[in-house]
């Protein structure tokens, strides 16, 4: 028998737990360990909550956790409740699929001002992720800036732009619906430091925008390149772009709220009396590698609310080496010592689709199956469960989450799939309401 212990319940973990269950089958225990109570990681608090579409992969995830050699452990935190070390002393193998779910820093001056979030907080806000339930975004407006030019920025701006009718069928918490109902934000500027051949946006969603209510994306037809060099983009790359000169062209049809793309700028400061309330920017140019280059010229956008979406990172745990220059586990390939593995994010940073990690766990499986070849002598999921009562720690298992999920699905507005608990207390005690 092989015991594996994946800490982390997102896309990675489970598609490490599915990999390890085709490859071993009944020869195995897997352990999926959580430090939240409920399972799904960036499907429950990263996905937008109107794209209920993509959380439907959720559904696979379960099938995977009610099989007999695969348990969820949740509300654990490895590092506090128990170590790497002691993981590795019961399980034959520890997978880290923690993901990269802190904020990368703008590295300018003023990032630290009130009114200053990065998207992994904003996300969680309107997500119900119990670290930022409590955030309350300054959004009284009428400006916000939101930094980065890929797809976690369309969702901050077309959440901040919708309607509440608009939000039908989604599951964002009740708390920040409530709030977006009483929003200010009438401008709503993308900054990219490079251009519209360079955004990394797709079709789908930049196709969104241009179907709010209220809401009107403007591109300047100035910063698109000739339509002929268009034909040199990767198919999808054409879909995109071919919207943003869509939107240049209907840019005189305004609404309540501009969405604008200020495309070949950076952000170089940040400035406000006690909070944000304007940016610095520079405006660029490319060079022959296409990187974007300063050019001098500056200017100032008004702003109370600032979003930085440019990327995430691993965060460190004690006792696991560490690469802080790209935010993620040192690994060969996945493997960092001996017994110990990463896997998606954590393993080769913030990159790809929630499928690309299907195929990555099932690389990781693969090493493992060649660096375990022996009958273990390890202990595993008992081991586990003495140590962690000993210590007091309330366990959640897959059953309480099925407890907890039927509760929020009972207490959902009307038109939502469900509602939310966003502290863990209330998640705690809607498993023991369920017995």
């Amino acid at each position: 028998m092989r015991h594996i212990a994946v800490v982390g319940s997102g896309p990675a973990g489970y598609y490490t737990a599915e990999a390890a269950q085709k490859k071993f089958g009944d020869d195995v225990r897997i352990d999926i360990i959580d430090r939240l109570p409920v399972p799904y990681g960036l499907i429950r608090f990263g996905v937008a909550p109107d794209h209920q579409s993509i959380k439907g992969v959720s559904k696979r995830y379960e099938a995977v956790n009610l099989s007999e050699n695969v348990r969820f452990v949740g509300n654990v935190t490895v590092g506090r409740d128990v170590s790497i070390e002691e993981l590795q002393s019961l399980y034959d193998a520890v997978v880290l699929a923690t993901g990269a779910p802190a904020d990368r820093k703008m590295g300018i001056a003023g990032e630290d001002l009130p009114g200053v979030v990065g998207s992994a907080a904003f996300v969680g806000w309107y997500n119900g992720h119990p670290d930022f339930a409590d955030l309350n975004p300054d959004i009284e407006g009428p400006g916000a800036v939101i930094v980065g030019n890929g797809n976690v920025a369309l969702d901050v701006a077309r959440i901040l732009s919708k309607t509440r009718d608009e939000f039908h069928g989604a599951d964002i918490v009740d708390h920040a619906l409530d709030k977006l109902d009483h929003s200010g934000i009438r401008r709503i500027t993308f900054l990219g430091r490079r251009g519209p051949h360079q955004i990394a946006m797709t079709p789908k969603e930049l196709g969104e925008l241009g179907h709010l209510t209220r809401a009107t994306p403007i591109v300047d037809a100035a910063d698109l390149p000739p339509v002929g060099d268009d034909a040199l983009l990767e198919p999808g790359m054409r879909k995109s772009v071919a919207h943003l000169r869509e939107f240049a062209a209907n840019a005189d049809t305004p609404k309540d709220i501009a969405v604008e793309f200020d495309f070949f700028a950076m952000p170089v400061a940040l400035e406000g009396d006690g909070r944000v309330e304007r940016m610095i920017v520079e405006r660029t140019r490319l060079d022959a590698d296409l990187r974007s280059v300063p050019t001098g010229e500056r200017y100032v956008i008004p702003c109370r609310l600032v979003v930085a979406c440019i990327g995430y990172q691993t965060p460190p745990i004690d006792g696991v080496p560490y690469e802080h220059g790209r935010g993620r586990f040192a690994n060969d390939e996945g493997r960092i010592l001996p017994g110990l593995y990463c896997v998606g994010w954590a393993r080769r940073g913030p990159s790809g689709t929630i499928g690309t990690n299907r195929p990555d766990g099932f690389a990781i499986v693969d090493l493992i199956a060649e660096d375990i070849t022996d009958s273990s002598s390890k202990f595993g999921r008992p081991a586990l469960d003495a140590l962690l009562e000993g210590r007091g720690v309330d366990i959640v298992t897959f059953r309480d989450w099925q407890n907890i999920d039927k509760a929020e699905i009972a207490r959902a507005r009307d038109g939502a799939p469900r509602e939310k608990f966003v502290a863990v207390d209330d998640m705690i005690a809607a498993k023991k309401a369920a017995g």
